[in-house]
């Protein structure tokens, strides 16, 4: 059974950075697309960020173009998003997503098959 684990997050100055990771364990990690979502209470999850097996990687939003970086570690099963600049707008709970995708099935919440329990971020001033 795929599983996925976030750590990472918490109380974070405005215009201050964070690294989320996602520790990925029960399968074939190359097989896996791995994403990261945001979501407020009341509201859908927000797409973010993904990365495939070979690299390959897509964002959400414009407004985290350019200040949000997703990577991936294939010898530790680990994707990381690393998170500049932060806004009050960035306060979320952030969760990390696997599934066996094409690269133009990233955004879709329904298309994945494991989620980890999220991490909260919260932006401060």
């Amino acid at each position: 059974q795929v599983q996925v684990a976030e750590s990472g997050g918490g109380l974070v100055l405005l215009g201050g950075s964070t690294k989320l990771s996602c520790v990925f364990s029960g399968g074939t990690f190359s097989s896996y697309m791995l994403s990261w979502f945001r979501q407020l209470p009341g509201e859908e999850r927000e797409f973010v960020a993904a990365v495939s097996w070979s690299g390959w990687k897509a964002y959400g939003s414009d407004s985290v173009k350019g200040r949000f970086a997703i990577s991936r570690d294939n010898g530790k099963r680990t994707v990381y998003l690393q998170m500049n600049g932060l806004r009050t707008e960035d306060t979320a709970k952030y969760y990390c997503a696997a599934g066996k995708l094409r690269p133009d099935q990233e955004k879709w919440p329904h298309n994945y098959e494991s989620w980890g329990q999220g991490t909260q971020v919260t932006v401060s001033s």
